[in-house]
């Protein structure tokens, strides 16, 4: 299994034109991963950083979305503009784009959920009564 550095994510989630949060794909989620696919290729990276379609990150209303792992850094409204230098301000000089960060990314590690309730344990058959003895003949 190669070793990689990064693993960013590309929302190109598509919902209907009508749905009043939009999809990453209408705004043009496909075209940004083919371009940061392509600047990382050009530039050597791409065994080193992956880039990948992701499904719905839920962060619709800030699409195009990006997660970029491991550091956990969302990224919002990104254009196939930006990618050069999510590339070379990030991915190679470590150092997020503040200006296309999403404002409140979702937390990091979802909130436990509560243990379900403990079941209590059946309850024991009653001891068994001896039979009566029988006299002895």
């Amino acid at each position: 299994m190669p070793h990689l550095d990064r693993h960013v994510f590309v929302c190109i989630n598509e919902r209907g034109a009508d749905h009043p949060r939009g999809c990453c794909k209408a705004k043009g989620g496909n075209e940004v991963r083919d371009a940061l696919k392509k600047e990382l290729t050009a530039r050597g990276l791409g065994k080193a950083i992956r880039a990948n379609n992701a499904g719905c990150l839920d962060q619709c209303e800030h699409g195009v979305a990006i997660v970029v792992y491991p550091e956990q850094v969302w990224y919002g409204g990104v254009t196939v503009a930006d990618v050069d230098e999510i590339v070379e301000q990030h991915l190679i000089g470590g150092q997020p784009v503040a200006r296309l960060l999403i404002p409140e990314p979702p937390p990091a590690v979802p909130p436990a959920a509560e243990p379900p309730p403990a079941v209590p344990p059946a309850a024991e058959p009653p001891p068994a009564v001896p039979a009566a003895a029988e006299p002895a003949a």
